[in-house]
């Protein structure tokens, strides 16, 4: 369990969360737009590779249990989902890209 975690370490956490449709993490898929750490709270913001995406909730749900066994048991964890900007596959890392073969 992290004490008051830094970024980059919560990235880490997040990239144990893979998005079921592709089998690429949601850091390197470039779903995270933005992460704040504060000692009492952990603010995510990210989006979804489509408004309809049908794994949303498990993605969510797995963002969850990810960061509930990471952080300090009275750390609060909100993850804002937003649309804007639109995800593009411009968003995944060199890695996530080379992965489709672009």
């Amino acid at each position: 369990m992290l004490a008051v975690p830094d970024i980059e370490s919560v990235k880490a956490v997040l990239r144990q969360v893979i998005d079921p449709e592709v089998g690429i993490n949601i850091v390197d898929l470039g779903l995270i737009y933005g992460i704040e750490v504060t000692p009492e709270e952990v603010s995510i913001q990210m989006t979804m590779t489509s408004p309809a995406c049908p794994m949303g909730d498990m993605i969510m749900g797995d963002i969850d249990a990810a960061l509930d066994t990471a952080l300090p048991p009275d750390m609060r964890v909100v993850v804002n989902l937003v649309w804007d900007p639109p995800w593009s596959p411009n968003m995944m890392n060199k890695d996530a890209r080379g992965h489709f073969g672009w």
